[in-house]
């Protein structure tokens, strides 16, 4: 064996430590930062290989070409969105305290992984991914049992006014909670006002739940619907009634 034949063999031999050293997860997190910065067709598995410290030749067998990482990525950084079950204290009956609960525990996780919101902007914005391949969250129809739940219990009890579902309040807080993402540096040139200091953070984080619980409050005539927007039924769906959800705890 040559010289260079033995410099190529210590560079594989080294590779293959590293490739041991780096896990799949490791992997996915600077997937996730680079997708989210450049987006999906700027993004390179050199890059990735490179910054990760996994071979691109490992990145194949881990996850089978740059379609699969996304799609792991893309799942990853909807993970991060999610809040912990116990962050939104599901197992309050309390109407108002409990949408609060929720609202706040939402916000925050928003808050703590704008990575992830960049990554989940820039798909909606450019569709990349093929959802039948990106693995569901499966804590998601809980968190939205619960909150129609909650809206229930609190438009019986008067607190609430009526026509007011989940995917609703899910629209006002994610708007209000991505907008320092999508609008953060025109915001600031039109207004002065720089949505990423802590002061200001803080007060969106103010203004999220005081707009969702105004919303849910405020003295505006039933249009006779029960939602401001319109689900699309899938075959597995069925109806759930009031007496239903409260038969859950029984």
């Amino acid at each position: 064996m040559n010289l260079d034949d033995s410099d190529t063999s210590s560079a594989d031999d080294a590779q293959g430590i590293a490739d041991e050293t780096v896990s799949p997860e490791q992997v996915i997190d600077v997937a996730v930062e680079m997708f989210a910065d450049k987006g999906f067709p700027d993004t390179r598995l050199e890059q990735i290989a490179k910054i990760s410290g996994m071979s691109k030749r490992m990145i194949h067998y881990h996850f089978g070409d740059k379609q699969g990482l996304y799609h792991r990525a893309l799942s990853e950084a909807l993970h991060r969105l999610h809040p912990e079950a116990e962050d939104m204290e599901l197992d309050s009956t309390v109407p108002v305290e409990g949408v609060r609960k929720v609202v706040d525990a939402l916000h925050r996780q928003y808050r703590r992984h704008p990575e992830a919101m960049r990554m989940f902007v820039l798909e909606n914005l450019h569709p990349q991914a093929d959802y039948s391949e990106v693995p569901t969250l499966k804590d998601d129809a809980s968190i939205t049992l619960h909150l129609d739940k909650l809206l229930m219990l609190g438009q019986d009890a008067g607190a609430f006014r009526p026509g007011i579902a989940a995917e609703d309040v899910f629209t006002l807080i994610s708007a209000l909670s991505c907008y320092p993402v999508t609008h953060g540096p025109g915001f600031d040139q039109s207004f002065g006002v720089d949505l990423h200091t802590e002061e200001n953070q803080a007060g969106l984080h103010r203004l999220v739940v005081d707009s969702v619980l105004a919303f849910l409050t405020s003295n505006i005539p039933h249009n006779g619907r029960d939602s401001y927007l319109t689900v699309q039924a899938t075959v597995e769906d069925t109806p759930i009634s009031s007496q239903g959800i409260y038969a859950d705890e029984e």
